[in-house]
């Protein structure tokens, strides 16, 4: 009698069991996904030149997506470089927005981003609006970014372009990724600003929110230098901690 009990206590487990799992298969996707995070970088690097004059940088951000592909977002630094060349903005902000879609196995996304930098009082304006479309297949992805207006203060830099390839691998050690770069800026009519830039990074998602981030980043970039003379694209260790709250 007892053994008859448990074996019908077991299948009636299994059973709720199946169902739960088959409820959670069929759930309805959630019409949006919504997060905020805040984070800290031993020294803001992108595209390879640090924007923090090699030291630490403040963050944050903030991202809406829809489940028709389409997503808009935020995101802000603390940064010096405008202030080493004469200006008075001490932030990034960008605004970007975009969609998503899949074309057979390779996800696209196409979208525009504008950086501003608020107050910058620099003799041409930093502002910078570009247009990018990237392309993902397995662990890797493709993107081109083209910018329709000056690109960060450089005079008569339209149509200067940025196109990198990044990957993403899961080491299987320790919930460690691995994230290899390399990346090619063109600056447009100032062509000894021109460089290549890579990375490589590892990454680890402690849950909760919690991640972090440990990179070797190195550029052969000539000429962009900190006020003291500091080559702000020299091979340097950044490492970064955000969290991020999903509603």
């Amino acid at each position: 009698m007892k053994l008859k009990q448990a074996v019908l206590a077991a299948a009636s487990l299994l059973a709720s069991g199946v169902v739960l799992a088959q409820a959670a298969a069929t759930a309805p996707e959630p019409d949006y996904t919504a997060s905020v995070n805040v984070g800290v970088v031993s020294d803001y690097r992108y595209r390879g030149i640090s924007q923090s004059r090699l030291k630490p940088a403040l963050q944050a951000g903030a991202d809406f997506a829809h489940k028709s592909g389409f997503y808009i977002g935020t995101w802000g630094s603390s940064i010096k470089w405008i202030e080493d060349a004469g200006g008075d903005a001490n932030m990034e902000v960008d605004l970007y927005g975009g969609y998503k879609f899949n074309a057979g196995p390779v996800a696209v996304d196409v979208g525009a981003l504008r950086y501003f930098y608020p107050s910058s009082s620099l003799p041409v304006n930093p502002d910078t609006t570009e247009l990018y479309v990237a392309g993902t297949y397995g662990p890797a992805t493709l993107k081109y970014s083209h910018a329709v207006t000056n690109l960060f203060g450089f005079a008569d830099s339209k149509n200067s372009y940025y196109i990198d390839l990044n990957a993403t691998f899961d080491t299987g050690f320790w919930g460690l990724t691995f994230v290899p770069h390399i990346g090619y800026q063109r600056v447009s009519h100032n062509s000894s600003f021109s460089y290549t830039d890579w990375s490589l990074g590892l990454g680890k998602d402690f849950g909760n929110g919690l991640s972090a981030s440990l990179a070797y980043v190195d550029t052969n970039a000539n000429g962009y230098l900190s006020p003291s003379g500091k080559d702000l694209g020299k091979a340097t260790a950044v490492l970064g901690l955000k969290y991020t709250y999903s509603f």
